[in-house]
């Protein structure tokens, strides 16, 4: 193999700076998924110091690195009350909320090595990362029903639990509608049963405690519901740390053990982890650490004051734009919004996005039509008048426009493909033909910069062939650059 010398960068923060003009914004309250924003430039800062302070520690052995020992517990002990927690509680810093999920079901399973083929009864409405752990744990995924209010139907998931179930989950909230499941019952089901029973609350962990404090109508969730066994709360969303940092907590120590995994079957070191990682860098634990004890109590309450308002204000403002209904009533940060007949939900999100503000398609599911997803930020509260005006103006041009219509011939044909049959030149096609990729002036795959056509296509297929389609997309995108 022939290889080339590559020139270095003679300036790579520049380049750096060029390559993410064409990223979405991550401060300013106008991205409304995948980033969280405080709106204060000091906990960015303090966060972004941090992060490089530690960015070459390593937690695979605490007792190398004790500061981040020190730190995680500390990280803990700040949730616990917020949580409800027991004296006996423990927790773990994971990467990130899928990581804390798919370790509350590897613990699960673990515990019960008496099941041979364990189960987990999930609502519908649970997070992709429990199906994610399925596959990855070999853990059934039974999901259940969630009622007309989208929350987790208590009677159907007592007729889903049996001798193989290892685990009951809940929500709070679910992140497609922002709805919080009746724990209290859910939690009771498992007890009764001695199954273990996991709380999702990587959105609303960090701001239902605050809400509650605040004087708001908080549905019970936390470890004061007898039967819940462990929590996952995410710090990198609204506690505002930097990526890749969330919490997963335990009743007890005893709870926790199946988690953590060690091996001495190797001439090496012996190998003790807590989490999926085990060399993990330093400096997220340190940007969440630095930023829990910047903001402290009072900042947070501050900080969920001002995102719950900008939630009351999108509530009340898009009650007034025809052609948009709220999907359900928002528990916590999370909104969800729906279209009439009059237009569509991604041609809106196309317009939003050309109007400078980002936010997200989410697919139809069951009966239920295409949503508008909707990560409040407490820095979107300075912007509430202008979001909503944006959001008036792409409507009105969503409804001029119409709504996305695909051809009714491709629309049979999506519908009858089995990608189970379907070679590589046929996703290579289906890709082409949905204007999923195209080549950029570079050479390189390139999307095209309005999005309904291709959502409108991907929400004919079936779930399957959906993913199988998105697979490939994905396997196309990861190619390694040569030039």
């Amino acid at each position: 193999m022939t290889t080339t010398a590559r020139p270095t960068d003679p300036d790579v923060l520049a380049t750096l700076r060029s390559l993410q003009e064409a990223d979405l914004p991550v401060h300013g309250g106008r991205t409304l998924a995948y980033v969280y924003d405080s709106g204060l430039a000091e906990v960015d800062r303090v966060g972004r110091e941090a992060v490089a302070a530690y960015a070459g520690s390593n937690g695979l052995d605490p007792t190398a690195f004790p500061s981040l020992l020190r730190m995680e517990n500390d990280l803990v002990g700040f949730a616990a009350p917020l949580l409800d927690a027991p004296d006996t509680v423990v927790g773990t810093v994971t990467s990130g909320g899928t990581e804390s999920v798919l370790l509350a079901v590897q613990a699960a399973r673990d515990a019960r090595p008496d099941v041979q083929r364990p189960s987990m009864v999930i609502p519908a409405t649970a997070h992709a990362a429990f199906h994610k752990a399925a596959h990855y744990f070999g853990v059934e995924a039974r999901m259940v029903p969630v009622g007309p209010d989208f929350r987790a139907d208590v009677a159907a998931t007592a007729a889903a639990i049996d001798d193989s179930t290892v685990l009951v989950v809940a929500s709070a909230p679910s992140y497609a509608h922002g709805v919080v499941d009746p724990v209290t019952e859910l939690a009771a089901l498992a007890a009764a049963r001695g199954i273990r029973c996991h709380v999702d609350a990587c959105i609303g962990g960090w701001v239902l405690p605050y809400a509650a404090r605040l004087g708001r109508d908080v549905p019970v969730w936390t470890f004061a519901v007898d039967g819940v066994t462990s929590i996952s709360v995410d710090l990198h969303k609204y506690a505002y740390a930097p990526k890749g940092t969330s919490l997963l907590l335990h009743r007890t120590p005893a709870l926790r053990r199946p988690q953590l995994f060690a091996s001495a079957a190797w001439p090496g070191y012996t190998m003790l982890n807590p989490t999926m990682q085990s060399t993990r860098s330093g400096g997220p634990t340190a940007g969440a650490w630095a930023v829990v004890r910047t903001l402290g109590d009072a900042g947070y309450e501050r900080l969920t004051a001002d995102v719950l308002q900008a939630v009351d204000a999108i509530v009340a403002g898009t009650a007034d734009i025809a052609g948009l209904r709220l999907v359900a009533a928002p528990d916590s940060t999370l909104v969800a919004l729906a279209t009439d007949g009059s237009c569509d939900a991604f041609t809106v999100c196309d317009e939003m996005t050309a109007r400078g503000w980002y936010v997200q398609p989410q697919m139809s599911y069951g009966d239920q039509p295409p949503t508008i997803h909707l990560s409040v930020s407490a820095a979107t509260l300075s912007g509430v008048d202008d979001f909503l005006a944006a959001l008036r103006d792409s409507v009105a041009a969503a409804v001029a426009a119409g709504p996305v219509v695909v051809d009714r011939g491709v629309a049979d044909y999506i519908r009858s493909l089995d990608p189970a049959a379907l070679t590589d030149e046929d996703f290579d096609g289906l890709l082409a033909a949905s204007g999923l990729v195209g080549e950029g002036a570079d050479g390189e795959l390139a999307l095209p910069d309005r999005m309904a056509e291709v959502n409108a296509m991907l929400d004919l297929a079936s779930p399957a062939m959906r993913e199988a389609l998105l697979l490939t997309f994905l396997d196309r995108l990861s190619r390694p650059t040569t030039a």
